[in-house]
């Protein structure tokens, strides 16, 4: 059975890039009719937070995918080391007294052409055991293979044939002199004991394969399937950063902007991968449906945005396309948190009445605070008078527009077919185009020109509130 994973490290808030590579996981487990497994690898406590682990559940909670099992790394520390000396045992790692090189694990590495110390590599086993009962502090570090050159290699499910010298690869550490696991050893530890069938991750983890490779290998097992998804870049080719692009790569700046979770799922998918048909509007089961390996791109994918605008344009269309794909009372429930948390109150049956009226319009679910707020305000905002005035017509025809809409709707019934009978014989007695008449009631009950249908918009309004504010808009006109 496939068992999948997603690991993050809570460091920070949820990244777009990660929230991807946990959708892409969560598609695969489902395609494949697998497992998929949340393991929070939080062994780096100088780093983690309780915010950013909150934030990491946060943002999952919302995107809806859910999952089938729960793990903290930090609770597995046992099996970690037991891992590292198993490897130790079978002559795989060796103890490093050197403080630098234990302490800074890998970032000398990083910092020249560093691969280990002869020193501590070739210690007789009876010198390092003494130095150790001594309470010398010391890494354990992974000897990798060096008597002959060799290479190690894989094939990744989206990058192909990878293979790496073992001459490139310097003897990296396994636990730290503070007995802590490292990344690596940790990750595959427990990939190994939850039995990880797919490791779908980031590119950039693609060099720490190698090491990986010969950890399952050392620790006695087979290494996983590997498949490396390309990185999410700014437009201007950076990699996404949390520090440089802040709120850009957050998974909460769409959903506080009123994104379905849904449709943002959906436009992450489209980040690097592609359906065989080039669909791009989805439901969650075609995704599932459609869901390949096969189907992710090898190249780096843009996100669009601007200094002014985080939110990608094409998030923004797909999102209004969802919210117009919504049947009518599920949109109204997602509406309703919304409208109420800007302190309106509304019934839920009242917004579904004006859901239907509005659709159309919006983008985002918090557009409904922009484009609907005259249904729950009791009172208009503030308007311009001059909107009343109908095109190719003056304040006289507008009044007159006004004062015959206010006789006629106060004794019409209100429902559609009534309202656009009266107003359009009110046209015809006024002698005026019907748009001259129903610009100064339109502009009087919802105070701006761009708004829903007229007739709909009266219903919902209802004859009370509809004849309060045209007479209140006749009292604008001179």
């Amino acid at each position: 059975m496939v068992r999948v994973r997603f690991a993050p490290s809570p460091t920070g808030f949820l990244h777009i890039g990660s929230a991807r590579t946990f959708i892409f996981n969560w598609l695969y487990a489902r395609h494949n009719g697998g497992t998929m497994v949340l393991r929070i690898d939080d062994t780096d406590v100088e780093r983690n937070t309780e915010a950013s682990l909150n934030s990491i559940f946060e943002g999952l909670r919302w995107l809806d995918l859910g999952w089938d099992e729960q793990y903290r790394q930090s609770e597995r520390l046992q099996l970690h080391r037991k891992t590292a000396w198993a490897i130790y045992e079978r002559g795989m790692a060796y103890r490093d007294f050197t403080p630098a090189q234990g302490e800074e694990g890998e970032i000398s590495r990083a910092e020249g052409a560093w691969l280990f110390n002869a020193g501590m590599r070739e210690m007789p086993r009876e010198e390092s055991d003494r130095r150790a009962a001594a309470g010398e502090r010391f890494a354990l570090r992974f000897r990798v293979p060096r008597e002959r050159e060799q290479a190690i290699r894989f094939t990744d499910a989206v990058y192909g044939d990878q293979s790496k010298s073992t001459a490139d690869i310097e003897d990296f550490a396994l636990l730290r002199s503070d007995g802590m696991p490292t990344y690596h050893l940790a990750s595959c530890a427990d990939d190994a004991d939850l039995g990880i069938t797919h490791i779908i991750r980031g590119q950039d983890h693609l060099t720490n394969t190698f090491k990986h490779i010969m950890i399952f290998e050392a620790a006695g097992g087979a290494a996983p399937l590997f498949a490396h998804l390309p990185l999410l870049i700014a437009p201007d080719g950076a990699k996404l950063s949390k520090r440089r692009h802040g709120p850009v790569v957050s998974v909460t700046t769409y959903r506080d902007a009123g994104f379905l979770p849904h449709a943002y799922i959906n436009f992450l998918c489209l980040l690097g991968w592609s359906p065989k048909n080039d669909r791009e509007q989805m439901t969650r089961q075609e995704l599932i449906d459609a869901f390949t390996l096969e189907g992710v791109n090898r190249s780096n994918t843009v996100v669009n945005f601007t200094e002014d605008d985080p939110i990608d344009p094409k998030a923004l269309w797909l999102n209004a396309e969802h919210i117009r794909a919504l049947p009518v009372e599920e949109l109204a429930e997602r509406l309703l948190p919304v409208v109420c948390a800007a302190g309106f109150r509304v019934t839920i049956n009242r917004m579904v009445q004006i859901t239907p009226l509005i659709r159309e319009r919006m983008k985002t679910l918090r557009d409904v605070l922009s484009v609907a707020d005259f249904f729950f305000r009791d009172e208009l905002p503030p308007y311009d008078a001059a909107e009343l005035i109908p095109q190719k017509g003056d304040a006289a025809m507008a009044l007159a527009a006004l004062e015959k809409g206010r006789a006629v709707l106060a004794g019409a019934q209100f429902d559609h077919q009534s309202l656009d009978t009266a107003l359009r014989h009110a046209a015809e007695e006024l002698k005026i185009k019907t748009g001259q008449m129903f610009q100064p009631i339109r502009v009087a009950v919802c105070g701006r020109k761009n708004a829903p249908p007229l007739f709909a918009t009266l219903e919902v309004l209802g004859k009370e509130v509809s004849l309060k504010r045209i007479e209140q808009a006749i009292r604008k006109l001179p």
